[in-house]
């Protein structure tokens, strides 16, 4: 155990960790010449498409220091906010982390939230100055920063590039000099978390475990603590570029277990697992459950997919604990999922996902946030559909809630994003220098103004430099009302919001506007209505495709005429009371992008 070090990688968007990954397993020769590509952990098309780091991912590495050999086990996580529950997973596996700053953009807004939680779970921090190579870098400038932040010496900040692969043997040494070998007892009872797993559509569910204590042979019988599930360890191994098999891994290392394991409730993330035989004692406190924050409806395009989106549904979860979900119906849309999320990139990338790995094309509702409604008799009714807000006549009142947020952005800024925060109901906390050019502005912000389209307007009122941190900070009662979308007076449950009053009117008058463009004519006219109760307080009207009946009569009395045109008034009221409105999907995704 002594050779052993458990290390992760955590910093803000896009400062370089997948690169820096990379030239680690190059440097200790992990993969080969030929096998190796950039990004070469991130191994979804959607994170090489976007560049982004969607899922950690763990890997082995051997390597020769001082004529010892040392085993690092390495995992690579995300930088954005949205897939934070993945950084606490790889930072609840490790005894270390490289935090990586970018030495052109400085210390960022989620480079501060992951070191917290590095610190939360004692973590020793080897900060490490990247990208030191570009033109735009400012060494001395962000030394500065980091010296600030984490209180350690300007000597402890390792200089590197993951482009060019300077510093990458600094990096390895101060791996093995700083970040502690685990601690653990190889004799006692086996301990390990789970802290990942992956579907194999030949295998089964793969999990991926850190054992704490004692050892795992091939062929045990071994338990889920959480869920209660017995098995046998068909097959144990390593995590090097492809799985290697091993007869037994034992305390302090990081490994995989294939059990035969075909349902994806079986496995918990954050599970204890432990041995039939001699179970230990207690299960590891590992991290708490995730608390969704955007809700939406996921529907299949045809009903009757609704079987295979809940298989597709159960095999994301298992790759992508954060997600929640459970089924509800809709009027117009039939069957599906009310689904959590943990923001608005992680909703788009689990649809992406869908639509990719399973091949099921879905529809998504306008995304909300859950309120607490309090009804007359004191009862409190948690309301994650819009379509569940009780009656306002029997409402005492509504709570949303509230996020905390932390936004770091160069001082020329400033009022374009105070105006921003300003419009969305946001309420300034704090605002200080952390150098004479970089502010820090703590709002506390309603989080379904934050929902939709807050961090995009972010990014563009500040070009791009503000960076965005939340955390949620309770329920606040608030003037919240439904607003209900009728289309030819049904009302569309899909469409339905919940917002605040002083908001309602422009939001119903632009969601007319925009579902007047978006549906096609039909050949009867449909009102498109706004309202909040009984009241409406918008409307838009789409004109009737109409056939020119009179087209036939040349000539002759003009009774004629009006006999044709009478026939087909009375055809377009039939219709209009039978016919149905055919919404297009753009219908339901422009409500997003409705400013």
């Amino acid at each position: 155990m002594q050779h052993i070090r458990n290390f992760c990688i955590i910093a803000h968007i896009d400062h370089g960790k997948s690169t820096l990954a990379d030239r680690l397993l190059e440097f200790t020769k992990t993969v080969t010449h030929r096998e190796m590509q950039a990004q070469l952990l991130d191994d979804m098309d959607l994170e090489r498409e976007r560049g982004i780091t969607i899922k950690s991912h763990a890997i082995q590495m051997d390597m020769k220091l001082g004529g010892k050999d040392y085993v690092l086990n390495l995992i690579d996580t995300p930088g954005h906010v949205d897939f934070s529950y993945e950084v606490s997973r790889s930072i609840a596996a490790c005894e270390g982390a490289l935090l990586i700053v970018d030495a052109a953009q400085g210390i960022q807004a989620q480079t501060i939230s992951n070191l917290y939680l590095a610190l939360e779970n004692n973590l020793t921090i080897i900060p490490v100055l990247n990208k030191i190579d570009l033109p735009g870098a400012m060494i001395e400038e962000v030394s500065d920063q980091i010296v600030d932040l984490l209180g350690c010496e300007r000597d402890e900040i390792i200089h590197a590039s993951g482009k060019t692969g300077f510093g990458v043997d600094n990096i390895l040494q101060a791996i093995v000099d700083r970040v502690p070998a685990p601690t653990g007892d190889p004799k006692a009872p086996l301990k390990a978390l789970v802290f990942d797993s992956v579907f194999n559509s030949f295998r089964g569910i793969i999990a991926y475990f850190r054992i704490y204590d004692g050892i795992i042979k091939k062929g045990e019988k071994v338990k889920f603590m959480a869920t209660e599930k017995e098995y046998f360890a068909d097959e144990i191994g390593i995590l090097k570029l492809e799985k290697e098999a091993k007869s037994e891994i034992s305390a302090g290392d990081v490994g995989y277990i294939i059990s035969g394991i075909k349902e994806a409730r079986e496995v918990k993330v954050g599970d204890t697992l432990t041995s039939f035989e001699n179970p230990c004692a207690e299960s590891i406190q590992g991290f708490e459950d995730v608390k969704p924050m955007v809700f939406a409806g996921i529907y299949p395009v045809d009903t009757e997919d609704f079987e295979e989106l809940r298989e597709a549904m159960y095999k994301l979860q298992l790759n992508d604990a954060s997600l929640t979900f459970e089924p509800e119906s809709s009027a117009a849309l039939g069957f599906g999922f009310r689904c959590g999320f943990l923001g608005m990139l992680h909703m788009e990338i689990i649809q992406e996902r869908l639509e990719r790995e399973f091949g099921m094309t879905v529809i998504t509702t306008v995304p909300n946030v859950s309120y607490h409604a309090y009804l007359n008799n004191g009862d409190m009714v948690i309301v994650n559909n819009p379509s569940d807000l009780p009656d306002p006549g029997k409402m005492a009142k509504v709570e949303e809630p509230f996020i905390n947020a932390q936004i770091i952005t160069k001082s020329e800024y400033i009022g374009p994003i105070m105006s921003l925060c300003l419009g969305k109901r946001g309420i300034l906390k704090n605002q200080n220098y952390l150098t004479s050019d970089r502010v820090e502005i703590i709002f506390d912000l309603p989080l379904a103004e934050v929902v939709f389209d807050f961090f995009d307007k972010l990014k563009t009122v500040s070009r791009g430099y503000a960076s965005f941190d939340y955390h949620p900070i309770g329920y606040v009662e608030s003037y919240m009302v439904k607003l209900d979308i009728l289309l030819n007076k049904d009302i569309v449950d899909a469409l339905s919001a919940v917002i605040h009053r002083d908001r309602a009117y422009d939001w119903g008058k632009k969601i007319c506007e925009k579902l007047k463009e978006l549906i096609p004519q039909h050949q009867f006219e449909i009102p498109i209505q706004a309202s909040i109760g009984a009241k409406v307080i918008a409307r838009e009207t789409i004109k009737a495709l109409r056939k020119d009946v009179t087209a036939k009569c040349y000539g002759g009395d003009i009774s004629r005429k009006r006999k044709l045109l009478e026939k087909q008034k009375e055809g377009k009221k039939r219709m209009k009371q039978v016919g149905s409105v055919e919404i297009p999907q753009s219908a339901f995704m422009a409500v997003l992008k409705l400013d």
